[in-house]
């Protein structure tokens, strides 16, 4: 059985991206939609539903010319069962997603972890199967994170594996700090950078992006990034500080996992990869030890927010395969 046309469902914190992929991996239909998960679970599915529906509508291809349906979650889920079992940034615990979904469509659907989804995409598409050891690294909303060992994909004993946002870290990126401990996406995912913005901006700090404080709109990472092409002094200092957490907690784990490929991708590290890389990696190279620092090749994705659907042609020939 030939993997056909693949339809990707990104669902992340923000936004809800989904794309039909052809035979040939080519993008023929996109849809986008803001995700609103305040209204509970069943009403995010139709939300998901009404996105696959654009697609199909707008490809004008028949569903039964569809291989599967690959849905990518930010947060705990079992490719198997189909349950999300925790996804904090859309406040859901324990739902069967891919049930829900599959009411709406007679194509078979198969679900992973977002930055998991990204992971197969960047394996398959970007570096053509050619690594061993790979960490993939989100960042955006929150953090997320996707392992391949032995150029397979590693879940974990309860699916679980790559959850690096949750980990603990201190304000100085050490692991495992105490009294001033808190998550790595606490301290350095873009939700963290503009939280420590808008604080310091209400404590009376000067930056271009008071008035967007001032009047309630969402800082996104485009706002970041012009800021810091700006010279923005106060964005500078924040986002130089994050990206010197994210190198030493990959220089920390790097040394523990001995990888030999690092990749970075996410809204914010797409918008201002530019300014972020050469503190990640200054950070890094301090933290990491010399013999596995030496065999990283660390680098952010060319495929951008599109490495996630890309991934769903590589999860549909894992489970329909």
């Amino acid at each position: 059985m030939a993997i056909k046309n693949v339809i990707t469902v990104d669902l992340g914190g923000t936004k809800i991206l989904t794309a039909l992929l052809n035979n040939k991996t080519e993008i023929v239909s996109k849809y986008k939609l803001p995700t609103k998960y305040d209204s509970g679970a069943e009403n995010l599915v139709k939300s998901i539903a009404k996105t696959i529906n654009a697609v199909l509508t707008n490809s004008k291809i028949d569903q039964k010319k569809i291989s599967a349906i690959s849905l990518g979650v930010p947060g705990t889920v079992n490719p198997n069962s189909g349950i999300i079992g925790n996804a904090p940034n859309l406040s859901i615990v324990n739902f069967n997603i891919k049930e829900a979904l599959q009411k709406y469509f007679s194509i078979p659907v198969i679900i992973e972890n977002d930055v998991n989804l990204a992971a197969l995409g960047i394996k398959k598409y970007e570096f053509k199967d050619k690594v061993n050891n790979m960490l993939v690294v989100f960042v955006g909303t929150g953090i997320g994170g996707a392992l391949i060992f032995n150029g397979k994909m590693y879940r974990g004993s309860s699916f679980f594996a790559g959850e690096i946002g949750h980990m603990k870290v201190s304000k100085k990126g050490r692991l495992g700090a105490t009294n001033n401990s808190d998550t790595f996406e606490g301290i350095a995912s873009r939700t963290a950078i503009v939280n420590s913005i808008t604080a310091k901006i209400k404590k009376g700090e000067k930056s271009e992006l008071a008035e967007m404080v001032k009047s309630g709109e969402p800082i996104k990472s485009k706002s970041i990034a012009k800021a810091l092409k700006n010279g923005d002094e106060l964005v500078i200092k924040n986002v130089e500080s994050a990206s010197k957490t994210i190198g030493t907690v990959l220089g920390s784990i790097t040394t523990l996992l001995n990888l030999d490929t690092i990749v970075l991708g996410g809204g914010v590290v797409e918008a201002a990869g530019d300014f972020m890389l050469p503190v990640v990696e200054t950070a890094f190279y301090k933290t990491v030890l010399n013999e596995p620092g030496k065999a990283v090749n660390l680098k952010i994705t060319k495929l951008g927010d599109y490495a996630p659907i890309y991934g769903g042609a590589a999860l549909a020939e894992e489970f329909i395969l």
